[in-house]
């Protein structure tokens, strides 16, 4: 609770800072402060010290799951505003209302990972999804970043229509919003009846959507690629895992095991390989970086789904591993992009020349994406498909997924290789000693996890 009420709080401060500070870089540091005051009130929460102490009638239900993503979620957060503070600054001349926007995002993210109904769910999806909106149309004079911006709402707008039509026929189902009852519906018989499974069907393509899974990705390439590159960073990794969370926490073991009417491990499963042959393949023909990365985070969406196929601990576990592994590499590797001249892969030619120890980290982010052992990736890809061998079925759809992550060493490799393989003189924005020391913590806490994943877990257990 903590973490919900103290985000919004937040956000509302930012706002009105706007009108006492006039200086851009003490509005980077005030929401620095706030995200830190965020991270240790929900670590505090996750270990019983509530600061508020509100009768939710199962409205909100909190377990360790949930509080323990919010702090990877906001510890990854303000390492993004720590390393691309700057950058938001440069993006327009409402920096302080841009960070409001994050603060709430984060308050949709918290209701997402504890909602205990399903118009919490939808009010949850609604609070994360609008302030990206704006977000992702902040850079009013560029007309990508315009119609990427259309795109996002339209399409948004419409898989919210979907998700509102699947938890009215649950509500004609089974009588109620509240998840426990759902779950008890679909666990106390068989024959669960036709609204109940169209309507489950329905939030399954509205939280599809949500994660860019294909065949609903298709928003996915352009919206990232239009949106300013410091709030695509912050899109492709804490606002996606918090969908996963919502997915999850929806999609519960007792309700797709229970129901015989429709085989939910084969629906999960073709969601799996279409999102990462889809991904994996369209992204080796691009030859922006950006574009790439956006084709790339819809295959590692692909990975994150084994979560929601499995449904067991491991799964669980790999979820937090995947989360903070990939939060943390593709914020890093956005961080240098925006610092490029030039984002094509020709332009990061000789990088390694110019600025080695940005090619350096660079290479750390990528490879960790890629799951080479030693990086956090490796584990994160490990235990998603541990947790499919767990299930002890399905072993194909593991090998189907081995396969396709070479194929994402293939373009990940590319940006390597033109860093330091390529002659060229790569342009970058003048880069700050601050800003190196980030990107060297980035990078070393992506090697630690990778060597020790304990360092994660055992906070889960512990």
């Amino acid at each position: 609770m903590n973490a919900i009420i103290l985000s919004a709080v937040l956000g509302v401060v930012m706002m009105f800072s706007s009108v006492f500070v006039k200086n851009k870089s003490a509005l980077k540091h005030i929401a620095a402060a706030g995200l830190l005051v965020l991270l240790i009130a929900n670590i505090a929460d996750t270990y019983g010290c509530s600061l508020f102490k509100i009768d939710l009638h199962n409205m909100l239900r909190f377990d360790k799951f949930g509080l323990f993503f919010n702090t990877i979620g906001i510890g990854a957060t303000l390492i993004y505003v720590v390393l691309s503070g700057r950058d938001i600054e440069k993006s327009g001349n409402y920096v302080a209302e841009y960070f409001a926007l994050i603060f709430f995002v984060l308050c949709g993210l918290t209701l997402l990972t504890s909602f205990g109904n399903l118009l919490m769910l939808f009010i949850g999806i609604e609070i994360l999804s609008i302030p990206l909106y704006i977000l992702t149309g902040s850079d009013k004079r560029n007309l990508k970043s315009n119609e990427a911006a259309i795109k996002y709402f339209l399409m948004g707008s419409f898989s919210t229509g979907i998700m509102l039509m699947g938890i009215a026929l649950i509500y004609g189902g089974t009588g109620s919003f509240q998840l426990e009852v759902v779950r008890s519906v679909f666990a106390s018989y068989k024959g669960v009846s036709f609204l109940e499974i169209a309507g489950l069907l329905f939030l399954l393509v509205a939280m599809a959507f949500k994660v860019s899974a294909a065949p609903f990705h298709f928003w996915t390439p352009d919206v990232y690629d239009g949106a300013p590159s410091v709030f695509t960073s912050f899109m492709a990794t804490v606002v996606k895992a918090a969908a996963f969370v919502a997915f999850i926490r929806l999609f519960d073991a007792r309700v797709t095991e229970t129901s015989a009417a429709v085989d939910w491990k084969m629906l999960f499963s073709i969601l799996i390989i279409s999102t990462l042959l889809i991904g994996n393949i369209t992204a080796v023909f691009q030859q922006s970086v950006k574009r790439m990365l956006a084709y790339s985070s819809i295959a590692q969406a692909g990975f994150m789904l084994f979560a929601l196929f499995s449904l067991n601990d491991m799964a669980k576990e790999g979820l937090l591993l995947y989360a903070a592994a990939y939060s943390l590499a593709t914020i890093g590797i956005f961080a240098i992009l925006i610092k490029m001249k030039d984002v094509s892969f020709e332009g990061y030619n000789g990088l390694a020349k110019t600025q080695p120890l940005l090619a350096a980290t660079n290479t750390i982010f990528l490879l960790s994406l890629a799951g080479i052992p030693l990086t956090a990736g490796f584990f994160a890809k490990y235990y998603m498909l541990a947790s499919v061998i767990k299930t002890g079925s399905y072993t194909w759809l593991v090998i189907f997924a081995v396969l396709f992550a070479a194929v994402s060493a293939y373009y990940y490799f590319r940006v390597i290789q033109a860093m330091y393989f390529k002659n060229g003189e790569a342009q970058t924005d003048t880069i700050t000693p601050g800003f190196k020391a980030g990107m060297v913590i980035v990078a070393a806490i992506i090697v630690i996890v990778g060597i020790l994943p304990q360092t994660i877990l055992n906070w889960f257990y512990f």
